[in-house]
C-alpha cells in the first residue's frame, strides 16, 4: 500500500494554527467541510500579554486565543492536531501533508498559514525582551506604553515611520540611529517638526531593572532612559511548507522581509492552494489575520462547490448519454421489445385494446 493511500482524507489542510489558520477552520467547518489544522501550538505573538484591536475580546491573551479558536473549530467538527508540519506536495486529487510525527494528511485544498519568523538586531537582550517591552507595532502595544519615554531603534527601512507613528502615543521619542544609514534632509525635518529626538551611534545593550526596560547603552558608554524600544524586525515568511509546494518566498517591495505572494482571496501562484496572515501579509497584525482566514475559507468553499458541481454534471450527463445508448441498441421504445414494456405497464392485460375473449359457458337454463 502507497503512502498516499493511509493519509487521512479531509477536503481542506490547514497548515499553522494562529489567527489566519483556525479563522479559515472555522469558518470551513461551518460550510460543513472536513478540516484538520496542523499546528504546534507556538505563535509569534506568544510573549506579549494581550492581543489587541479585536472586537469583544480586547487584551486577551494570545494563547488563551487560541485555545478559544480551538474550542470553536472542533465545535463545528473541525480537528487541530498538534503536530509541525513538515513537508508538503501535490498528488492525483489534491495534496499530501506530512506531520513531524509521521502522520500524513491528504486533501483537495491547502490553505498555508504558517506566519513568519521576527529576525531582530544582534543587541544583546533584545530577544529575550521581545514582544514584552521591545515592541514593533503601535497598534498592538501603542496604548500600553502611552506617554512613557519611547525609543525607536535604527537600521530598518521602516524605522523613521515608527518613530512617527509612536509620537502619536507619546510626546517622549527618541530615533536611535543605531547601526542605519544617515538620515535625508526631509527625514530630519519631518522629525524636527515632531519633536522627535536623533540620537547617533551604535546602541549595544540594553538596562533592565526588576525585569522592566529601563534604558539603552550606547558605544560610547552613554545611558539612554527608555521604558520601551521600538524595533522593525526582518520579517521572514516560513517557507519550508510552500517551498515544497513550488512556491517561493520573495522579497517584499519595502524591503522589510519575505513572503509568499497570493491574490486578494489568497490564492497563490500554485493552483488549489491559498495563503492567509503573515506568511503572505508581512504587515497583518490579528484582526487583519483573522479577517483573511476567513476570505481565503470563503473562496476555497466556492472553489470546491464549483467542482463539485463540475462533477455532478460530469455524472448527470454521462448517466444520460448510457441510458441513451442503452434505449438505441434495444430499439427504443418503439422497437419490439420497447413497446412490449411499455403496453405491459399502461395497459395491463388490455394489450393492445383487446379484452380477453369470454369464457365459454353451457346453454342457458329454462
Amino acid at each position: 500500500m502507497s503512502e498516499d493511500k493511509v493519509a487521512e482524507e479531509f477536503d481542506v489542510v490547514v497548515v499553522g494554527g494562529g489567527a489566519a489558520g483556525l479563522s479559515g477552520a472555522l469558518t470551513l467547518a461551518r460550510a460543513r467541510r472536513s478540516v484538520v489544522v496542523i499546528d504546534s501550538g507556538e505563535p509569534r505573538n506568544a510573549p506579549a500579554a494581550g492581543a489587541h484591536g479585536l472586537l469583544s475580546r480586547d487584551g486577551v491573551s494570545p494563547l488563551e486565543l487560541l485555545r478559544i479558536g480551538r474550542e470553536e473549530v472542533a465545535g463545528y467538527g473541525g480537528q487541530v492536531v498538534s503536530d509541525v508540519a513538515v513537508s508538503a506536495r501535490r498528488v492525483a486529487g489534491g495534496f499530501v501533508v506530512e506531520a513531524g510525527s509521521g502522520r500524513r494528511f491528504r486533501a483537495r485544498r491547502l490553505l498555508v498559514t504558517t506566519g513568519l519568523v521576527d529576525e531582530v538586531p544582534e543587541v544583546p537582550g533584545l530577544r529575550e525582551r521581545w514582544g514584552r517591552d521591545v515592541l514593533h507595532c503601535p497598534y498592538c502595544h501603542g496604548w500600553e506604553v502611552r506617554d512613557a519615554p519611547i525609543g525607536v531603534l535604527g537600521g530598518s527601512p521602516l524605522s523613521v515611520h515608527q518613530a512617527l507613528l509612536f509620537r502619536q502615543w507619546s510626546a517622549q521619542v527618541t530615533l536611535f540611529l543605531h547601526t542605519g544609514a544617515e538620515l535625508a534632509e526631509d527625514e530630519w525635518e519631518r522629525l524636527a517638526a515632531r519633536g522627535i529626538a536623533v540620537v547617533d551611534g551604535e546602541v549595544t545593550g540594553l538596562e533592565v531593572v526588576e525585569d522592566r526596560l529601563a534604558g539603552v547603552r550606547l558605544a560610547s558608554g552613554r545611558r539612554a532612559p527608555v521604558e520601551a524600544l521600538a524595533v522593525a524586525s526582518r520579517m521572514v515568511a516560513r517557507g519550508e511548507v510552500p517551498a515544497g509546494l513550488g512556491l517561493s518566498a520573495v522579497e517584499h517591495p519595502m524591503g522589510v522581509g519575505t513572503y509568499v505572494p497570493s491574490d486578494a482571496s489568497g490564492l497563490t501562484e500554485v493552483a488549489g492552494v491559498w495563503a492567509a496572515g503573515n506568511v503572505t501579509d508581512l504587515l497583518a497584525n490579528v484582526p487583519v489575520a483573522q479577517a483573511a482566514g476567513f476570505q481565503a475559507a470563503a473562496a476555497i468553499n466556492a472553489d470546491l462547490v464549483a467542482e463539485d458541481t463540475d462533477v455532478a454534471v460530469a455524472r448527470r450527463r454521462s448517466a444520460a448519454a448510457s441510458e441513451a445508448a442503452s434505449e438505441a441498441g434495444s430499439g427504443g421504445v418503439f422497437g419490439p421489445a420497447g413497446e412490449a414494456e411499455v403496453c405491459a405497464r399502461v395497459l395491463g392485460e388490455r394489450r393492445h385494446g383487446l379484452e380477453p375473449l369470454p369464457r365459454s359457458q353451457g346453454p342457458a337454463q329454462p
